[in-house]
């Protein structure tokens, strides 16, 4: 179906001609009608199917429909919650585009980043809100944003809000917002805390579907290369060599391990830089910017970027370690094949991710292609070790920031450092 046959509007059809897409996907082609028609949708998408196009466009052309074009001053009539700040970016990146053409103006909140500018955006007015959880219940705290006219919630990644642990602070968004709305939730799974969310949130929704849940793309190579845990960096090294690999996604399982590996590629001669949690807002969209421009040629990441990084014609990921949800090796794979094109997705697998690797294979209910690469076999000598799953994270603030010292006595938070402390609580941000 093309997108000149869903209702959309001209401007919005100029500025989907200018990126240069023509045929919806059926995400698309199902969600558009039903959110310009005012419906509320439940919908299972995976990530690269275009469901931020599918719910961008109808929400742009009911703005459009309703202008308040007596208003000099817009207030924020659509709210889009995010877990994470990349995907926040992306999405916020997504609604600029789509809206080139049409007068709305948008504001992007997240932490890690300092609160002011985002202030005084707000004050001077906008018409959608794409934000983090917890940033945003710092503008609602400190009266910065006034949330009273919001015609469309979205929620988008709703698994993932979930698995952060979002709920509460989306619950507490919920209770700032107009009842009267218009409620959009997207989730790549329709676990039961989901159908419990969307049971509370949604009324008389429309559920929508539009391929079978942790699921690849059809266009992603899958295959999986047995190696000793000791000589993963020498076969990744060696594969981007011989293959001539110029842009490269590689998940490791702890920030950590994402700092050593990049550091080591680096000295191997390969131009390589990491992201995660840990690093500064300003650090994580610099290395983000440089390996979209091919500047980096390796991009190391936590799971904190197996969603929200769109990059477009990505060839190569990989999986340097595998993760220990299997669901996020559906996730990281993710990031290739998007749009139509294909990719190839790697697994580096060594003996102790055997177990790891069948529950993987349990989730897709189909075995993955094995390859072994010569000269670097599996020493069947070697035995199999637990896999360290790392310390657990200290409690998160809403949001994702991570909680400040407590009082041991009475377990109430420490103030100490007075107005310094106050001022920067909301600025770090696990993940």
């Amino acid at each position: 179906m093309l997108f000149t046959e869903l209702g959309l509007s001209a401007e919005l059809l100029r500025a989907v001609e200018k990126q240069g897409y023509r045929t919806a996907t059926p995400i698309q082609q199902q969600a558009i009608p039903l959110i310009i028609d005012g419906q509320d949708i439940l919908a299972a998408a995976q990530t690269g199917t275009g469901k931020t196009a599918g719910f961008t466009l109808p929400l742009l052309q009911r703005l459009q429909q309703q202008s308040d074009s007596g208003n000099q001053r817009p207030r924020v009539r659509a709210l889009i919650l995010v877990p994470t700040r990349e995907l926040a970016a992306q999405v916020s990146e997504s609604v600029n585009l789509y809206g080139r053409y049409l007068p709305f103006k948008t504001a992007v909140i997240f932490g890690g980043v300092s609160i002011n500018p985002q202030i005084s955006k707000l004050r001077k007015g906008v018409d959608i809100v794409v934000a983090t959880p917890g940033r945003l219940l710092d503008h609602v705290q400190q009266k910065t944003v006034d949330l009273s006219g919001v015609q469309t919630l979205v929620l988008d990644e709703a698994d993932r809000m979930l698995d952060m642990g979002f709920i509460r602070d989306i619950r507490k968004v919920l209770k700032v917002l107009p009842k009267q709305r218009q409620n959009l939730l997207f989730s790549a799974t329709f676990s039961k805390d989901i159908r419990r969310l969307a049971a509370d949130l949604l009324n008389r929704p429309t559920e929508i579907q539009v391929a079978a849940q942790n699921q690849p793309a059809d266009r992603v190579n899958q295959v999986v290369y047995p190696v000793d845990k000791k000589r993963k960096r020498e076969l990744l090294s060696h594969q981007i060599g011989a293959g001539n690999w110029q842009q490269v996604l590689v998940f490791t399982r702890t920030k950590h391990g994402a700092n050593r590996l990049a550091e080591q590629l680096s000295r191997d001669g390969l131009k390589a830089a990491a992201i995660h949690g840990n690093k500064s807002q300003a650090a994580r969209t610099r290395a983000l910017a440089n390996f979209k421009a091919g500047t980096v040629r390796v991009l190391v990441a936590t799971d904190v970027a197996s969603r929200g990084l769109d990059i477009e014609r990505l060839p190569h990921v990989v999986n340097y370690e595998l993760p220990n949800v299997p669901e996020d090796y559906v996730h990281r794979i993710g990031r290739t094949a998007r749009a139509g094109q294909e990719g190839e997705a790697i697994s580096l697998v060594c003996i102790d991710e055997l177990p790891l690797l069948r529950e993987i294979e349990k989730l897709l209910k189909s075995k993955i292609e094995k390859e072994l690469i010569p000269g670097y076999e599996p020493d069947p000598r070697i035995k199999a070790e637990p896999i360290q799953k790392g310390r657990p994270q200290r409690q998160q603030r809403p949001g994702g920031h991570r909680a400040g010292p407590r009082n041991k006595r009475s377990g109430a938070p420490n103030n100490r450092g007075g107005k310094h402390h106050r001022a920067t609580r909301g600025r770090q941000r696990a993940g």
